[in-house]
């Protein structure tokens, strides 16, 4: 019974990513509400992602430091090590997780209330396709969504640097030297590749919880957290499926 319920939810998620697309509302109200949708989600969302990337990059060079106890080991592994963790799982990985909570639980909430508050039955009663005007939003707010990856990219590596150079535990030329060793192009574009398909689950999961949750204030909520499951489980499957195809 339990398969069945998540198969039709599974089959309204795809119906609602077709809907979102019919019926555009005019574009001179869907500008104004993109560029509120890109303050919200985007540019409110620029702190949080700067602060815990600078911090979690001086932790990932310091564990990497403290762990290279063997003198005979190059001090340039910190760099690296600092490099690749950040780029290829920390910044669009852990960041999206973390977006899932702020971004989604946002998401939901804001949709659920409408929801709750008839708002959305109002606008389909004046014709307007609710999904287009309320989604379609999101998902282009959230192609900027990889300007947000990068800043956290960089700021992880500065934390790492900071962190190395300023803790005593190496130098700044090893340090810059492990960031240049071996670098392979294709890992940015993979992480971008990552990124980019995280947006879409980010701008469109949460939407789907708020758009068809049933029930009241309690309920939006109960919404809420289990958009936050719901959007971190997928980002985390899409994660394993897109690292065997693109790094295998």
């Amino acid at each position: 019974m339990m398969l069945i319920r998540y198969i039709s939810q599974i089959g309204r998620y795809f119906l609602m990513l077709k809907e979102i697309f019919n019926k555009q509302t005019k574009w001179s109200v869907m500008k104004n509400l993109i560029f509120k949708e890109i303050d919200d989600l985007i540019i409110g969302s620029l702190g949080i992602v700067a602060f815990i990337s600078f911090f979690v990059g001086g932790v990932v060079a310091i564990q990497t430091a403290l762990n290279l106890t063997n003198p005979l080991i190059p001090k340039y592994l910190i760099g690296f090590a600092t490099r690749q963790s950040i780029i290829l799982e920390f910044a669009p990985t852990f960041i999206s997780v973390v977006m899932a909570g702020k971004m989604g639980s946002f998401i939901t909430s804001s949709i659920g209330t409408m929801r709750v508050t008839e708002q959305i039955d109002a606008l389909e009663v004046m014709g307007v396709n609710s999904l287009n005007y309320l989604v379609f939003p999101k998902l282009m707010a959230l192609l900027l969504y990889p300007f947000l990856i990068g800043i956290a990219m960089f700021l992880g590596i500065l934390g790492g640097y900071i962190a190395s150079v300023y803790g005593g535990f190496g130098s700044s030329v090893d340090f810059v030297d492990g960031i240049q060793r071996e670098f392979i192009p294709f890992h940015i574009a993979y992480a971008f590749i990552k990124t980019f398909i995280f947006a879409l689950l980010l701008a469109t999961i949460p939407s789907f919880h708020g758009y068809y949750m049933k029930g009241g204030a309690l309920e939006v909520g109960k919404a809420s957290t289990v958009s936050f499951v719901w959007t971190s489980v997928t980002i985390i499957l899409m994660n394993y499926i897109l690292t065997q195809l693109l790094l295998t």
